[in-house]
């Protein structure tokens, strides 16, 4: 199935970043705005407790069940950006390598930020997301 998403890099910027710097779709793909996804349980509680990595996998699972709502997947993802409740850089860390390392090779462009609080009792990992598609 082909796929609106492109991504692009530039060997004028760093190769240490692991994502690609920009992103591109055609205008004729519809693009699908995702509301923040949260490590929440389906009883509405906070998955993984304390846990940065754990709450990152339990927000892309949840990423991923609304990403297939709209006909969607990862690999249709045009751009992320990870919120994480902390100040420590390698809470950011952790929360980023599991988001990282679930969009593989699709490694789209991201944005990785430490906030002061999020929305739900002991959330720490927020994951907003765009994606784009081609309907036949």
């Amino acid at each position: 199935m082909p796929r609106a998403v492109t991504l692009i890099r530039s060997a004028a910027l760093s190769d240490v970043a692991e994502y690609a710097y920009a992103a591109t779709a055609p205008a004729e793909s519809r693009l699908i705005f995702l509301a923040g996804a949260c490590p929440l349980n389906d009883d509405g509680s906070t998955a993984a407790v304390g846990d940065y990595a754990g709450q990152a996998l339990k927000a892309v699972e949840n990423m991923e069940v609304a990403l297939r709502a709209a006909g969607a997947s990862l690999q249709d993802v045009i751009s992320t950006r990870v919120l994480v409740a902390s100040s420590r850089q390698q809470d950011l860390v952790a929360a980023w390598q599991v988001v990282r390392d679930t969009f593989g090779d699709h490694d789209v462009p991201s944005t990785l930020m430490g906030v002061t609080v999020l929305g739900y009792a002991d959330q720490l990992v927020e994951i907003e997301a765009v994606a784009a598609v081609l309907d036949a």
